[in-house]
């Protein structure tokens, strides 16, 4: 519509700038327009012959049509100058969206990359595979030679597969099973599995709440998660081969029953309580779990601020390694380990 009007306008333009006689007072006119019409068209004198009256006539019709197409050519120059920036505009518009196309088109094809490799990193371990790069990284992350961590993987995926079989016994056992959506396979080791392996294995006869709290400190990444392949192999490492600090750590983090950093009282009272042989004639066996604690305490606060640090920790069991399990047994036997590692015919 604007460039639409700018040409009527133009042209309106046009025709008011041309005369229809060509007079001396259009000649005038026209020599605004045209520059120098206003001496040629100007009022011819008396004895001016009729030769020089039509000369000066036509000078001045001269000078009008001047004018006229210097109104013209400025409107076609305004005309061209509006459809380049409209051209120009258009040309930018069109390739900001060839822009934006290009990347989202790049963004869905890393987005389907980065899927695809997730799930061929779940289908590697639940068949217990471990490519080349994976496994140069577990080999610096771990303890393990080769192949050990290639039985190890063997290991794992047969755990795996007794998690996914106790499941589905689990629902087909159930009262509801006939109503019950499909199971889904169980992406990791759960924590049935996993304690019957800690009993059965590795000799680790103590309570529930210390078996809850070593599932749940074994993988520091995922606590409380079905264990997948890397962590159920880092976490072996440290409880099977760890130096005396790292395993000092992974026993501190168990006993850190609400994980904020410390060991508490209460918390000393809870696993000591549990651990403590219940005698029959103790009237109030609290007031001895109690004692226990306040003595335990003073062992291990080094700094006296009324609870265990990670510092505190570390310091006293490297004083005094016997005390590393001072609240409850949660690190294999020495000959558990040997009889592992015989087991794994390496």
């Amino acid at each position: 519509m604007v460039l639409l009007k700018m040409t009527f306008d133009c042209k309106a333009g046009a025709s008011k700038g041309r005369s229809p006689t060509p007079t001396a007072k259009s000649g005038a006119g026209g020599g605004g327009g045209g520059g120098g019409g206003v001496t040629n068209g100007a009022q011819p004198t008396t004895a001016a012959t009729p030769t020089t009256a039509t000369t000066t006539a036509a000078g001045g019709a001269a000078a009008t049509g001047g004018g006229g197409g210097g109104g013209g050519g400025g409107c076609s120059r305004s005309t061209l100058h509006a459809n380049k920036t409209i051209l120009k505009t258009v040309s930018v518009f069109l390739a900001s969206g060839k822009r934006n196309s290009s990347n989202q088109s790049k963004a869905a094809a890393a987005a389907l990359q980065n899927k695809r490799q997730q799930r061929q990193r779940k289908m590697d371990e639940l068949s217990g595979k471990i490519n080349p790069k994976l496994l140069d990284n577990l080999r610096k992350k771990t303890r393990f030679t080769k192949d050990e961590l290639d039985a190890l993987c063997r290991i794992y995926r047969k755990l795996v597969s007794n998690c996914q079989y106790a499941a589905k016994t689990l629902a087909s056992s159930s009262s509801s099973a006939a109503i019950a959506k499909p199971h889904a396979a169980v992406e990791g080791i759960d924590r049935i599995v996993f304690r019957e392996l800690l009993h059965s294995t590795f000799d680790i006869v103590t309570e529930e709440i210390l078996m809850e709290r070593i599932f749940c400190s074994w993988d520091k990444a995922h606590e409380g998660l079905p264990l997948r392949l890397e962590g159920w192999l880092i976490g072996l490492s440290t409880f099977l081969r760890g130096t005396p600090a790292e395993r000092a750590a992974f026993c501190f983090r168990v006993y850190d029953l609400n994980t904020d950093g410390f060991i508490t009282k209460d918390e000393m009272f809870t696993l000591l309580r549990n651990c403590l042989i219940k005698q029959p004639q103790d009237e109030d066996p609290d007031e001895g779990v109690k004692d226990l604690v306040e003595i335990v305490l003073k062992k291990f606060d080094i700094d006296k601020d009324g609870k265990v640090s990670l510092d505190d920790f570390m310091g006293t069991v490297a004083a005094e390694p016997l005390l590393i399990e001072a609240f409850g047994q949660c690190l294999p036997t020495d000959s558990a380990v040997v009889s592992f590692f015989s087991t794994l015919q390496v």
